[in-house]
C-alpha cells in the first residue's frame, strides 16, 4: 500500500460523497495531467497520491454498487437471502 502523502487526499469538496462519476472525471483528468510530460517531479508524485485516492475511491463505490446490486430472492420459508450476480465474460 502506497504511503500517505501530505496534501494527496480528496479535495475538500469532495469527501466520501464524491459521486463516482465525478471522482472518475477528476481521475481522468489526472491521469492526463500526468501523460503529458510538463509536469515537474513534485507535482507529478502529488498527482500520483491524489490519483491513488481517487482510484481507492472509486474502487470502494464500485463495491457498495455490487452489493446493492445483488438479486434478492425468496426461499421457501420466507427469508429474504442475497444471491449475488453473476456476470457472463462473453463481450456483447
Amino acid at each position: 500500500m502506497p504511503k500517505a502523502v501530505k496534501g494527496a487526499g480528496l479535495p475538500a469538496e469532495s469527501g466520501p460523497e464524491l459521486p463516482f462519476e465525478d471522482a472518475l472525471q477528476k481521475l481522468e483528468s489526472v491521469v492526463t495531467a500526468m501523460e503529458s510530460d510538463e509536469l515537474p517531479l513534485e507535482k507529478l508524485l502529488s498527482k500520483y497520491a491524489e490519483g491513488t485516492v481517487l482510484y481507492q475511491h472509486c474502487q470502494k463505490k464500485l463495491e457498495e454498487a455490487e452489493l446493492k446490486i445483488q438479486q434478492l430472492e425468496q426461499n421457501a420459508a420466507g427469508q429474504i437471502t442475497a444471491k449475488p450476480l453473476i456476470f457472463d465474460d462473453k463481450e456483447t
